[in-house]
């Protein structure tokens, strides 16, 4: 498998994990000094955003990849990921159903000890 094809199949097994809510797959993809940038500017931690999706202020009821780009650097060491996603947030206050659009960029490094894991994720609102 190439590099593009294992960070894919990372990215495709994140999502699935923050909207199952499966943890130990979010502690092993997720690298200790993680920094996650959210579209509206607020930034977490490891410990902060996988917080977020326990108590239920970060909510994924689905996410659809629209697009995903894969580019390796430093020997395959390194990748860095460009995609857009559509995610179902659930329903609004308003009791309608709500979702988002997000292009993002993670950062992907390969460590001997832990394997690939993600550094960093920054994300910005699209048009619906």
């Amino acid at each position: 498998m190439t590099t593009a094809q294992t960070i894919a199949q990372l990215e495709r097994e994140r999502f699935d994990a923050q909207v199952s809510k499966n943890f130990p797959t979010l502690e092993r993809i997720f690298a200790d000094d993680l920094i996650y940038t959210h579209s509206n500017g607020h930034q977490d931690s490891k410990t902060s955003y996988i917080d977020s999706i326990r108590s239920g202020q970060s909510r994924y009821d689905q996410v659809d990849i629209e697009d995903l780009t894969v580019r390796a650097y430093n020997d395959d060491h390194t990748a860095v990921v460009n995609g857009l996603v559509r995610i179902d947030l659930g329903p609004g206050a308003d009791g309608q159903p709500a979702f988002t659009r997000i292009k993002y960029v993670v950062v992907y490094i390969k460590a001997e000890a832990n394997g690939w894991q993600l550094v960093l994720w920054h994300a910005q609102k699209q048009a619906a």
